[in-house]
């Protein structure tokens, strides 16, 4: 490019110091043109929005990627999307509850998600069809969340009778709780018999993964020091069952130990309303060792809740339950997403952090004013 060439309108080239008519002697060749990042001939088709009948159809035909929009629709929290899925769930209803509802929680490390790939590929060994929802732990500061379930369930990830599908809890366990339960009847709607629910195992999500499943797996580990301060009191007394993971190598003798002191724990803590006395088993989910004998214990919880009628009374409970909770989130809801009552929680903050005004008061006007004023 000679240093005669201006920079024009018709001819938008950025100015090079090198043009200039003092560097006579210099000459800037033009660059390359690039192609264009996307093909030309390329004709971008504009995806059919599917209706609330084709989404039905497909989950009942076992669709999985119908099945995985019927759940972003559940998890979006636009109104529109909100309002389909709601119908779709209403029209699967019927097709749902025919399957075992098993929750698997345990520490941060405990292999909860190897475990559930060597569960997962025993189960469809024994035939039928398997969805695994993994509830992920998100950032506190960014909300965001890895989403890497899949990568540690190498075997369940390719196959065709799985369907795994991590959820984000964003901040709000209480809402994604909501929403995996009606993940739920859509998968089971689709056919898969088996739904694994793994937790954050974190606190409050053991509790929300309880309320929504027939039996309540505790994967814990061994040589971590005093087992039994490992895990809170509350959460073995959910346990339907105990595993104790890793058992292998030179770590049998700790994890036989581990077992020992679990089961001793077990017999200060009452009879659990459904009538089965907990067990406590050693596996590897690694080596894949044990894993029929988890999964025989698993069955006698079943035989045993199916034959006295607490599988059913458990699973009322459970309808009573969310009725309840959804009630208490649209409310909620309804009251944070006010505008006016937004504004005035801004103003109280304000007065409550200046000491003008005490938290229960600045509470109890807040609450006053949706009570008479928005009804």
């Amino acid at each position: 490019m000679s240093n005669d060439i201006k920079h024009t309108e018709e001819n938008p080239l950025i100015h090079h110091p090198e043009n200039d008519s003092q560097y006579s002697g210099l000459q800037v060749n033009s660059g390359v043109v690039q192609p264009p990042m996307v093909s030309p001939y390329l004709k971008r088709r504009k995806r059919r929005q599917l209706s609330v009948n084709d989404y039905v159809e497909g989950i009942l035909k076992g669709n999985t990627t119908v099945l995985g929009q019927a759940v972003t629709l559940i998890e979006s929290l636009a109104p529109q999307h909100q309002a389909i899925a709601q119908e779709v769930i209403a029209k699967c209803l019927p097709y749902a509850g025919h399957s075992r509802r098993i929750g698997i929680t345990g520490v941060p490390g405990a292999g909860k998600s190897t475990s559930i790939d060597v569960f997962g590929m025993h189960v469809l060994e024994r035939g039928g069809k398997l969805a695994v929802l993994a509830i992920d732990p998100s950032s506190e500061r960014s909300n965001g969340s890895i989403l890497g379930d899949k990568t540690r369930m190498e075997r369940l990830a390719v196959h065709p009778k799985a369907f795994i599908r991590p959820s984000p809890s964003a901040g709000s366990l209480g809402g994604v709780a909501r929403k995996t339960r009606e993940t739920i009847m859509l998968c089971e709607a689709a056919g898969y018999d088996t739904i694994f629910v793994e937790t954050v195992g974190v606190g409050q999500s053991e509790t929300a993964v309880h309320s929504m499943v027939d039996y309540f797996l505790l994967i814990q580990l061994a040589g971590t020091g005093d087992e039994l301060q490992g895990i809170k009191r509350g959460i073995m007394e959910m346990a339907d069952g105990i595993v104790i993971n890793k058992a292998d190598g030179d770590n049998i003798d700790r994890a036989n130990l581990a077992a020992a002191q679990f089961r001793n724990a077990l017999h200060l803590f009452p009879l659990p309303p459904s009538g089965f006395v907990p067990e406590v088993i050693t596996y590897s989910g690694y080596y894949n060792l044990n894993i029929d004998k988890v999964w025989d214990m698993i069955d006698r919880y079943f035989d045993f809740v199916k034959k006295n009628g607490y599988f059913h009374e458990k699973r009322r409970q459970q309808e009573k339950y969310w009725m309840f909770e959804t009630i208490n989130e649209k409310l909620k809801s309804h009251f944070y997403n006010n505008p006016e009552i937004d504004a005035m929680l801004k103003e109280k903050e304000q007065l409550v952090l200046a000491s003008r005004q005490s938290s229960f008061v600045a509470a109890g006007d807040v609450l006053h004013y949706y009570f008479e004023h928005l009804k």
